[in-house]
């Protein structure tokens, strides 16, 4: 088959599509054959070499988190999919004809696997910081850098649970974030005062990495009612850092729901073939996503 790996730590030069051994589904795991892959920030982080709290990255390394795809193998002790199924979920090296998941739901009715492939890790990211910043129906959630993937999945988790939002984004993004039921307002110079102005903020989640935990933590008050899943200095500020989780079921279970009630909906910007793996990266680290960027296989 052909697979995304890297031998060696670096930009995304190092990325190469090789020919590679197919993986096979061992007890408790299910293999796709792979449709669309995710293109999340985590991928390239790990690339860099960056330390996420993860399990340490073994080299050479393929390259991906999360997929959906078509089930061609289902492993001992796996219940309730059968090959032919169409699933989304979380593995291991997703940039690939063939990939092996730890966690998986199967595809709710009309999306493409382009779509289903952006939701994972995204959502569960999404559900996992929403529960760990401990903000409450009613009370208001500040999101720095809330048009991408994570922060599209954020705003409309939030609606769905009675909490007000205020998100920051380009210019470009406000009517995106107005449009999934936030309070938008730009970043850059005055963006605390133009907060302000929306109103006072229980909690916030820090989505970008650009350098703002200082005014997080200013505006909300409390260090401990400010998550940052971008900015590895958080603990400097007595923020906590939440990195890397893994497979969800649960996460996916509720991604499949919340589709289904039509409650959340994450538009795909961008979809790149195998061989422009290091285009999607360089695209991603450059920020300014509006949803979510997609391997097509």
């Amino acid at each position: 088959m052909r697979k995304v790996s890297f031998a060696e730590f670096g930009g995304p030069d190092v990325l190469r599509l090789t020919d590679a051994e197919e993986p096979h589904a061992g007890p408790g795991r299910i293999r796709i054959a792979v449709r669309a892959a995710g293109v999340n920030p985590v991928d390239w982080r790990i690339r860099e070499g960056q330390k996420l709290g993860a399990h340490p990255t073994e080299l050479p390394s393929g390259v991906g988190l999360d997929a959906a795809g078509v089930v061609d193998e289902v492993g001992e002790g796996v219940e309730g999919v059968e090959i032919g199924d169409h699933v989304f979920g979380e593995g291991s090296s997703t940039y690939a004809e063939f990939a092996v998941l730890s966690a998986w739901a199967r595809m709710p009715e009309g999306l493409t696997f382009e779509e289903a492939a952006g939701y994972p890790s995204v959502v569960e990211t999404a559900l996992r910081i929403v529960r760990e910043v401990g903000v409450q129906p009613g009370q208001t959630l500040l999101v720095s850098g809330a048009s991408g993937g994570v922060g599209s999945a954020v705003l409309q988790i939030a609606r769905d649970r009675g909490i007000r939002v205020i998100g920051t984004a380009g210019a470009a993004n406000q009517d995106y974030l107005r449009g999934l039921g936030a309070l938008a307002t730009t970043y850059g110079e005055g963006w605390v005062e133009r907060v302000r102005r929306l109103g006072p903020v229980d909690a916030a989640l820090d989505l970008a990495g650009s350098g703002v935990l200082r005014e997080l933590v200013e505006l909300v008050g409390d260090p401990h009612k400010v998550v940052s899943i971008a900015d590895l200095g958080a603990p400097e500020f007595g923020v906590r850092f939440s990195g890397v989780a893994g497979s969800a079921p649960d996460a996916l279970a509720a991604a499949a729901d919340l589709i289904s009630r039509g409650r959340l909906h994450i538009p795909v910007e961008k979809s790149y073939p195998l061989a422009e793996a290091a285009a999607a990266h360089i695209d991603s680290r450059a920020g300014h996503t509006r949803g979510r960027r997609v391997i097509v296989v």
